[in-house]
């Protein structure tokens, strides 16, 4: 994959109270439309604007339901989604065991949050977890055009209601409804990474049940985002400068609005959304599982002028104190290694407290821990 020029984005928190905790500004969106401007906060430097091809990328498209009983056809998806990871990190896959009625509930529930007053959201921000207005409570610059409510999903959980009471605890009892239906999405998206680490494992040539071990106790973030509709006339703002997940994989459920795209072949290159259909996005930690064969996808989003997108994203991450380190299949005799051994923990306190995520987190990473270790 060819390389991009973006910015380094500013850590920049918000200042600090006299208790210690960020002072924080919540944007209303609805207010911010009738205002007819974009506030500072919100304005991307113009190297994140470079210009859209006005082409679509046709990605590789997997039937899970089909590859999960056919030798055959999960050895030719394999084939398959290596080409992609190799070249640009995305691929897609329909069929997962859900159907399109369902999906589309998902993303009906996921509206009925965001509709909430202002007021009512900030009362459901939490640590780690619960309702953000453009990440305001960790930034003062380069706002990315969104809200969104968050919540953590353990892999290997004997709580078979976990994300039911997450929500509860963060919405009360108006929304035993959608933590049901977040509970069976996000008990699917479990279900699907296993098929994905499997044939992930296939593409590699490594054992088939590598990434499955690797990932069986993994603690994964469920995001789900809703972009306002943005006038014509603000320029400057983003639903999401270009960057690449820090994480191992991103399962991505988008409704049929559009404004996802991808950089490949030297180009920004647009996400058309199909019903049903899971957009999945190699991560900079998985990245680093195949020492840097597989690319990590740089993508961005733009927001529509007239009507709201929502999506949901379930990034997949190993265990904390895990090690990330490539399996020796792929690392040959003349094979070096393009990355230190790391633990999630490690990388995602970077993105935390260093610097924000963009197209160079993974390699800033490095050379980051590389710094504190020669001056230590």
């Amino acid at each position: 994959m060819a390389t991009i020029t973006t910015p380094s984005l500013p850590f920049c928190p918000p200042p600090k109270d006299q208790k210690g905790e960020n002072k924080v500004e919540f944007f209303d969106f609805t207010s911010l439309a009738k205002e007819g401007k974009v506030p500072k906060e919100f304005i991307w430097p113009s190297e994140n604007w470079v210009k859209s091809s006005g082409e679509n990328i046709e990605l590789p498209l997997i039937d899970i339901g089909l590859i999960k009983n056919d030798e055959s056809a999960m050895a030719k998806a394999a084939e398959i989604v290596r080409e992609a990871c190799i070249k640009h990190g995305a691929f897609e896959v329909t069929n997962i065991g859900v159907d399109i009625d369902f999906n589309n509930l998902v993303l009906q529930e996921t509206s009925n949050i965001f509709k909430l007053p202002l007021d009512e959201k900030i009362k459901a921000i939490a640590k780690d977890s619960g309702f953000s207005v453009a990440h305001a409570e960790r930034y003062t610059t380069v706002l990315p055009w969104k809200e969104t409510f968050t919540f953590m999903y353990n892999h290997n959980s004997k709580n078979e209601t976990q994300v039911i009471d997450v929500v509860d605890s963060l919405l009360g009892q108006d929304f035993q409804q959608t933590g049901l239906v977040y509970q069976k999405f996000c008990d699917a998206m479990n279900d699907l990474t296993k098929v994905l680490l499997e044939l992930l494992a296939i593409s590699l040539g490594v054992d088939r049940k590598h990434y499955q071990s690797f990932f069986e106790d993994a603690v994964s973030m469920m995001r789900c985002n809703f972009y306002p509709p943005c006038s014509a006339n603000f320029s400057g703002a983003l639903g999401n400068g270009p960057h690449c997940d820090p994480i191992s994989l991103t399962l991505l459920l988008q409704d049929q609005v559009g404004g996802l795209e991808v950089f490949a072949d030297n180009k920004w290159l647009a996400v058309p959304p199909k019903p049903n259909t899971f957009v999945i996005n190699i991560g900079d930690t998985f990245m680093a599982l195949t020492n840097g064969l597989y690319k990590s996808c740089l993508h961005r989003v733009f927001v529509s002028n007239k009507v709201e997108r929502k999506s949901l994203t379930f990034f997949v991450s190993p265990r904390g104190d895990k090690t990330v380190t490539p399996p020796d299949e792929l690392l040959g005799k003349e094979e070096s290694r393009k990355y230190p051994d790391y633990t999630w923990n490690e990388l995602y306190q970077f993105t935390q407290k260093t610097r924000r995520v963009d197209a160079h987190t993974l390699d800033s990473f490095v050379d980051w821990r590389s710094s504190s270790n020669a001056s230590n």
